[in-house]
């Protein structure tokens, strides 16, 4: 095999690994607008990952998978503006403020409406249980809560954790991540 060849196929097993653009490009805007914030960009990013593994095994369309992908990136988004507005990072101003500061970056990408305004409902009700409607929202109301369980401290508690999970957690994935990483 020539050098040639070897390098193109390690381009190609390097390229396979890389996430699609759109999600390189939320994660600059995520980055960009956070700043310095490293723990915020990181939870975004932890959520994301959890996503990603719980939509490993579900029955999603690749429009499906992209709104899961951009709103697990941008779904707390609002934090800065609710501080800013409301002195408080509370959910309700999370909710608030996010979906308009997510909408000018899917304009930016040039995302259709349909995407924008189901990415925008997302993360418009991340932190209301009422307003999950679907697989979609599920899965980043399960990846959000498997970081929130470590992030928040309430891992050390085992039995709120089988709760969160018993009340919570619909999808097989997600209740195996969630017993795996924080019952086993």
């Amino acid at each position: 095999m020539s050098p040639t060849s070897l390098t193109k196929i390690l381009e190609d097993k390097e390229r396979e690994k890389m996430p699609a653009g759109y999600q390189q490009d939320y994660i600059h805007e995520l980055k960009g607008y956070f700043g310095q914030d490293a723990r915020r960009i990181a939870h975004a990013l932890k959520v994301l990952a959890y996503a990603e593994k719980i939509m490993s095994e579900q029955p999603l369309t690749d429009c499906d998978r992209k709104i899961v992908t951009i709103a697990a990136i941008l779904h707390d988004i609002g934090i800065k503006n609710a501080e800013i507005k409301y002195g408080s990072a509370q959910p309700r101003y999370q909710e608030l403020e996010g979906p308009g500061v997510a909408a000018q970056m899917m304009k930016k990408y040039q995302e259709p409406a349909e995407i924008r305004e189901r990415v925008c409902y997302i993360i418009g009700g991340h932190h209301t249980a009422e307003k999950n409607d679907g697989l979609d929202f599920q899965i980043i109301w399960e990846a959000d809560l498997l970081v929130n369980i470590a992030e928040e401290g309430w891992a050390k508690d085992k039995d709120r954790v089988k709760r969160i999970i018993a009340k919570h957690f619909k999808t097989a994935a997600g209740i195996d991540i969630a017993n795996r990483t924080y019952l086993a």
